[in-house]
């Protein structure tokens, strides 16, 4: 009896490897036979993603996936969403990958798998240049309004380390927030440095400033996603980021797109 049961729980485990092997594969093999390559974005956010003057989807990220669709010799499917339709779309299917400004965290990954990080960002305070506000102290304060974006890391961190602020979210990419600054509807707000760095130029030169001191215990990370049982994508998408940072590639992507601002002469 006990021969016939760990024969039963060997074939078992053998039929569970397989059909999970099976489910692993199939969202790169769907992809490939399909020809088409979908990719979720929040296009509110440069330089990561977004519509530029020729109505074209552009970024850094938007860039990364062109790269993928071309390596699988497939086509690429840009579909926008707002912050919080992201892993929605991802999870129904709609989408195959998720590429957004988003941080890694373990209640996300409840739900998505997160690829290595393919950069790291630093949660910031901004305000407007001619405000009081020097520390974390003076912006923690009831009588002081702290934008962020719906659902975001930013969101988060404003909340723990910010707990006496009135915190305000904003549906839609980073530039929102800096608009609600300047439009006086908030006091501060909270993003992660690069985000508001590279839309700054966009506004009154010298009209926004970023406090010193930086929130949170170091830099971000920000990384793609794709469902759960996209283990054989998920491979192949790191595996992806290794071979462009072996080539130059991922180099020239960061140069162009997070450590200037040429890029918005072309879009």
């Amino acid at each position: 009896m006990k021969l016939k049961k760990l024969v039963s729980i060997l074939l078992a485990l053998l039929m569970t490897v397989f059909f999970v092997g099976s489910s692993f594969a199939s969202t790169l093999e769907e992809i490939v036979s399909r020809g088409e390559l979908r990719v979720a974005v929040q296009s509110g956010a440069p330089p990561y993603a977004f519509i530029d003057k020729h109505g074209d989807p552009s970024g850094s990220m938007v860039d990364f996936t062109k790269g993928m669709a071309d390596a699988m010799g497939v086509k690429l499917k840009i579909l926008d969403y707002d912050w919080d339709g992201l892993i929605p779309a991802l999870l129904s299917g709609k989408a195959d990958i998720l590429a957004a400004d988003m941080t890694p965290t373990l209640k996300r990954a409840l739900k998505v798998t997160f690829t290595d990080p393919w950069i790291y960002v630093q949660p910031c305070i901004f305000t407007k240049t001619e405000a009081s506000f020097q520390t974390l102290a003076d912006v923690n304060k009831p009588s002081v309004t702290v934008g962020v974006l719906l659902g975001s890391t930013g969101e988060v961190i404003a909340k723990k380390y910010l707990p006496n602020a009135k915190i305000k979210s904003y549906k839609g990419g980073g530039r929102m927030v800096v608009q609600a600054l300047e439009a006086g509807h908030i006091d501060a707000g909270v993003n992660d440095d690069l985000a508001v760095l590279t839309v700054l130029p966009d506004f009154p030169p010298n009209s926004i400033r970023l406090l010193d001191k930086r929130l949170g215990q170091g830099k971000d990370p920000l990384a793609f996603a794709v469902r759960p049982e996209s283990v054989n994508l998920w491979q192949w998408i790191n595996l992806y980021f290794k071979t462009i940072r072996a080539n130059g590639t991922y180099d020239k992507n960061i140069a162009y797109w997070m450590q200037g601002t040429d890029w918005k002469k072309d879009h």
